[in-house]
C-alpha cells in the first residue's frame, strides 16, 4: 500500500505540470474572419481553457469620425494549456494568429 501512495505522490507533480495553463492574450491579423476566431475560441475552450476577455475591432464608424482612428484586430485573452496554444497557431495558414504570454506592463519600469 505505501508504494501505491508513493507512486501516485510521486506522479502528481507531473500530471499538473501537464495540465498547468498559461494567461496569454491572442489576436487575430486586421481583416480575419469571424469564423476563423470562434474556431479558435471553441478548440481553446475544448482542450480545456478558459476564455477571460474578448477584444472586438473598432466599429467602421468610428473610423470615420476619427480618420486617425486604427481599425483594432480582433483576439482575446485566455488562460488555456500549452497544446491548446499549439493547436490555434496552426489551424489558419491564412490568418495566424499572434499569442503573447499576458503580463503586467508598467510605465515607470516597476
Amino acid at each position: 500500500m505505501k508504494l501505491l501512495y508513493t507512486i501516485i505522490l510521486g506522479l502528481l507533480p507531473l500530471a499538473l505540470a501537464a495540465q498547468s495553463l498559461k494567461s496569454v492574450i491572442v489576436t487575430f491579423p486586421k481583416g480575419t474572419p469571424a469564423r476563423v476566431i470562434d474556431q479558435a475560441k471553441d478548440s481553446l475552450v475544448a482542450s480545456g481553457g478558459v476564455i477571460t476577455h474578448e477584444y472586438l475591432r473598432l466599429s467602421q464608424s468610428m473610423a470615420l469620425i476619427n480618420p486617425r482612428t486604427n481599425v483594432l484586430s480582433s483576439g482575446f485573452a485566455a488562460e488555456a494549456p500549452a497544446t491548446a496554444l499549439e493547436t490555434i497557431s496552426t489551424q489558419s495558414e491564412e490568418y495566424k494568429p499572434i499569442i503573447e504570454e499576458d503580463q503586467v506592463v508598467s510605465a515607470n519600469g516597476n
